[in-house]
């Protein structure tokens, strides 16, 4: 599966998503996107899931009508040591989860 990490998730959050092909927004050349745009190139650029930690995302976007889900992660402080910790979760998520959905994982 092919994962976009939104801006405001740390960069060597990447890393921890084996077997599936994780970005960030850096690397794909889609930094400082807004959240509507972003989500239109990650389905140009035929990303599967966009992670982030931004909790408004599913109130501003109708994710249920885009072709890619939305996971956002939730942790205090948001850091990667942090966020690290929720990534088996998220890969459990990611055996089951379809496009239109959204799923926030604490």
């Amino acid at each position: 599966m092919r994962l976009l990490l939104d801006e405001c998730v740390p960069k060597r959050l990447k890393h921890d998503f084996p077997p599936h092909d994780a970005h960030t927004v850096a690397d794909v050349g889609l930094k400082g996107l807004k959240n509507g745009e972003l989500l239109r190139a990650a389905i140009t650029n035929h990303f599967d899931v966009v992670v982030t930690v931004d909790r408004r995302m599913p109130l501003e976007q109708n994710i249920s009508e885009l072709d890619l889900a939305l996971i956002v992660l939730v942790a205090r402080p948001c850091r990667y040591a942090q966020l690290k910790l929720l990534v088996p979760k998220v890969l459990e998520l990611l055996e089951n989860i379809k496009p239109g959905e959204i799923a926030v994982v604490e």
